[in-house]
């Protein structure tokens, strides 16, 4: 279990031997670790004493065999989920997914609905796991951090980003100033593209179409500038264990810097147009609210938990370099509901354009990698970085042969996703794309 001390930036990872295949519930005191408790009685086959929820989780009975990464027993054949109830008159539910209409994971999600009026959602996921915590088994880290940047494509930066840093901490190595560096500008460039994607795709979901097309335009070009520098759309494979594995020359720079002014020219004149158009705003004020205590209840990070004055960014923790000698704001709203959701992404857009445009006059020379040096023993180490949709957590164990011997990765979207149940309860059934996109939680990042 990992544990954050906010105020001071720190984090304790806390071990407890399972001998019996049984240890003590968190979830039964901190909800947040409740799905996490399933999910690891379904890959593990350890119970958790006193969980109140024991139903399968990741686990749809597929698999063929049971406790992938324990016992592999034997696998019976797939049985219906139970659902929770809901009682009262002129309740009728309904069934959205697992296969949506568009290009979109699959995820299944119940509603009990009175009317148009939400009564209850539950969401049903795993339909994208992949198996990742096992293929890293036994991998050497070149193997294993392209595994871990493949966890959810839209993060594909920030999870290798996570990986590479937790095992630079068990191998106690220190990474070229120059990589370091550059490593931030990737991760910027991601959360910009994945930024300007979502604000025009919530717009889209409110049926304002017209956001949707040019933010979708300005995203394309951050990607396009992203694989003329890093020759990968998604910058994959670019973040390595030790550095990074493509330096920057003056063509690639402009590239970048093409695309930061034209973003700075187009994007003020988009924000307008959606600050202008009531009918848009009638659609995202006051919808999907999440309350501030619960933000706080569920540590939730990223947009979501700052849109409901949860003031955590895993790029102000002490040391977090070189985010500790640039200079941006974290912004903070406390209304919670959609549109808090777009503003928080449109003041992030803005700050990520200055953070590039700082790296791009600050950047050090020097290599891009550093040497790995051979381990002799047994070593753990993890990470915490702030990709475009939250803190991404990455905690390793390496052998003494320098193998991966236990690697997880855990994605924010594990405590927004039970948030999204929350927030659509009293809200209309036409709502929830809304909501749901505002989220934009990660199905595979979180189905592993």
């Amino acid at each position: 279990m990992a544990l954050l001390e906010e105020q001071a930036g720190e984090i304790g990872i806390i071990s407890l031997p399972s001998r019996d295949g049984r240890y003590p519930s968190v979830g039964r005191r901190h909800p947040p670790a409740i799905n996490l408790e399933r999910a690891i009685h379904d890959l593990f086959g350890l119970e958790a004493e006193g969980l109140a929820d024991t139903r399968p989780w990741l686990d749809h009975g597929n698999w063929g065999m049971r406790h992938p990464l324990g016992s592999r027993e034997p696998g019976g054949s797939p049985s219906p989920y139970e659902f929770l109830q809901a009682e009262g008159p002129g309740l009728n539910q309904i069934a959205v997914g697992p296969v949506h209409a568009g290009i979109i994971e699959p995820g299944h999600f119940r509603f009990t609905a009175n009317g148009e009026t939400v009564v209850r959602l539950e969401e049903r996921l795993g339909y994208t796991h992949k198996g990742i915590e096992g293929l890293m088994i036994g991998a050497d880290l070149e193997r294993a951090v392209r595994l871990a940047s493949r966890t959810s494509g839209d993060s594909t930066v920030a999870y290798a980003l996570a990986f590479s840093q937790a095992a630079e901490a068990a191998l106690r190595m220190e990474v070229p100033p120059r990589a370091v560096w550059i490593r931030a500008l990737m991760v910027e460039l991601e959360r910009l593209a994945n930024h300007l994607g979502d604000i025009g795709a919530i717009c889209n979901d409110a049926s304002f179409s017209f956001m949707h097309a040019h933010c979708g335009a300005l995203r394309e070009r951050v990607l396009r500038a992203a694989h003329i520098a890093f020759g990968h759309r998604l910058m994959r494979d670019g973040v390595v264990p030790g550095g990074v594995a493509v330096d920057l020359d003056a063509e690639k720079w402009n590239a970048i810097r093409t695309v930061v002014a034209e973003i700075r020219r187009q994007f003020p004149k988009l924000i307008a147009i959606y600050d202008d158009t009531s009918s848009l705003q009638n659609r995202t004020v006051t919808t999907g609210v999440l309350a501030p205590e619960l933000a706080r209840r569920y540590g939730v990070g990223g947009y979501v938990g700052r849109a409901s004055g949860r003031n955590f960014d895993a790029r102000r923790m002490a040391g977090c370099s070189p985010y500790d000698v640039l200079r941006f704001d974290v912004p903070v709203l406390v209304e919670g509901d959609v549109n808090a959701r777009v503003w928080i992404r449109i003041r992030e857009v803005e700050q990520s354009l200055s953070l590039v445009e700082q790296i791009a006059d600050q950047l050090p020379a020097g290599q891009i990698r550093g040497v790995i040096a051979a381990v002799h023993e047994p070593r753990e180490g993890f990470a915490l970085v702030e990709g475009f949709r939250g803190d991404v957590l990455a905690w390793l164990r390496l052998g003494a042969d320098g193998s991966v011997v236990r690697c997880h990765l855990r994605d924010p979207s594990w405590f927004q996703w039970p948030l999204l149940e929350a927030v659509i309860e009293g809200n209309i059934v036409a709502d929830f794309p809304l909501c749901n996109k505002s989220f934009n939680c990660s199905y595979s990042g979180h189905d592993l």
